[in-house]
């Protein structure tokens, strides 16, 4: 399980499997839908996908902080963060999946 990673490459193609549009349809499609979360981000909007979770962009104030391998002080400056909140639908079918509870399918 460690190390696997889902690309667009493979949504692309899990659209292509599961709606029947074209490879390259798919791939548009996916490309849209990433576009569309990201410009709604930097307008600084919150983005709820039903039954899957929700991503905002959350501000993060100067702080100070402390370098592990000195001690010393560092100011961090503010920044911005990108934080995701998983649906609890999601939380539960991943524990399912996990625990190798049956009613475990994907979203």
């Amino acid at each position: 399980m460690a190390g696997q990673t889902v690309t667009r490459a493979q949504l692309s193609e899990a659209v292509y499997q599961e709606v029947g549009l074209s490879r390259n349809e798919s791939a548009e499609l996916v490309e849209t839908v990433l576009e569309e979360i990201c410009k709604a981000l930097v307008r600084g909007e919150m983005v709820k996908i039903s039954s899957f979770g929700s991503f905002a962009v959350r501000r993060k104030g100067r702080r100070i902080g402390r370098n592990p391998k000195t001690g010393q002080e560092v100011p961090i400056s503010p920044r911005r963060v990108l934080v995701f909140r998983a649906s609890h639908l999601l939380k539960d079918q991943i524990d399912a999946a996990l625990s190798g509870r049956k009613g475990a399918e994907p979203a």
